[in-house]
């Protein structure tokens, strides 16, 4: 009987900051999960840290690059060897799409002032949409082998249709029966567009983390079509709050445990519970 209750999870981009943190709360929660990151070196150093904890029988390592299909693929092979199955997905590598490096040493920090560079955009748009989206459907069927399967989206609030001002890319967005991910792939081309041709503030983009807005509106919109696809599967998407991570030099207003609670909440959400959600924290929000 304890094998059929063991849960077997994976969490991307987990080497540090919320990610590090749902590693730790997940273990605790009794699930075998692996850590994923794109640099080996400090995928294996955060391994150590939740060792350290007494986690050694419960998290695993394996590298992996969500832009990179090759490194899907391999930590799907892994996943399918070691377990058989998957039962929690927690996609959450992201990247802030700006030149952080130009925020001074410490706060107030200008972010309005950031550079946004169209290889940055493109980047952020293949990391936090694309990279998500692979990433779900290289697992889905091992997800389908799962009595509890359960996909969590990472997102924000930056990405709420209320700040898309593109009349065309909100109508489409919120049209919620007629969306298709071909629509929300012509959204992502005409924004890149947009961006390499500097016309975002003409044309209505957000001119704030545009690309990082974007992509987080895209992964809200794709929740809401693969929870419709798989209803069989809970599959939501939960923005953590401000939190203080390296990706904002720390500049948040909430601990790494309070924003990693409400993700893995909904990782452990009982059967029967609501699917194409999204939460503001550990509230049910509009999109």
């Amino acid at each position: 009987m304890a094998e059929t209750k063991e849960r077997y999870g994976v969490v991307t981009g987990a080497n540090r900051g919320i990610g590090l943190e749902t590693m730790k709360m997940l273990a605790s929660n009794g699930v075998k999960v692996v850590l994923t990151a794109r640099d080996e070196k400090r995928g294996l150093e955060a391994l150590e840290k939740l060792k350290a904890f007494g986690f050694s029988d419960l998290v695993i390592f394996h590298q992996l690059d969500v832009t990179d299909t090759a490194s899907i693929a391999s930590l799907v092979d892994f996943v399918k060897t070691q377990f058989g199955r998957l039962d929690i997905l927690v996609n959450n590598a992201a990247i802030s799409g700006v030149n952080i490096d130009e925020l001074g040493e410490g706060p107030p920090f200008n972010w309005k002032e950031l550079t946004q560079t169209y290889d940055l955009a493109e980047k952020c748009l293949k990391t936090n949409y694309y990279g998500a989206k692979e990433t779900a459907e290289a697992f889905l069927p091992l997800l389908q082998l799962s009595n509890s399967p359960r996909i969590v989206n990472v997102s924000s609030q930056a990405g709420l249709l209320k700040g898309i001002s593109n009349i065309w890319a909100k109508g489409v967005l919120e049209d919620v029966e007629n969306l298709t991910e071909e629509r929300i792939d012509e959204i992502l081309r005409e924004f890149a567009k947009d961006f390499k041709e500097g016309s975002m503030e003409t044309k209505g983009w957000p001119t704030f983390l545009s690309a990082y807005v974007v992509s987080k509106a895209a992964m809200n919109s794709y929740t809401r079509i693969l929870a419709r696809r798989y209803p069989s599967l809970c599959i939501n998407c939960v923005c953590p709050g401000f939190v203080k991570t390296d990706m904002n030099r720390n500049s948040g207003i909430l601990s790494v445990e309070d924003g990693a609670a409400s993700v893995v909440r909904l990782a452990l959400l009982p059967n029967g519970s609501p699917s194409g959600l999204f939460f503001a924290r550990h509230e049910v929000s509009s999109f």
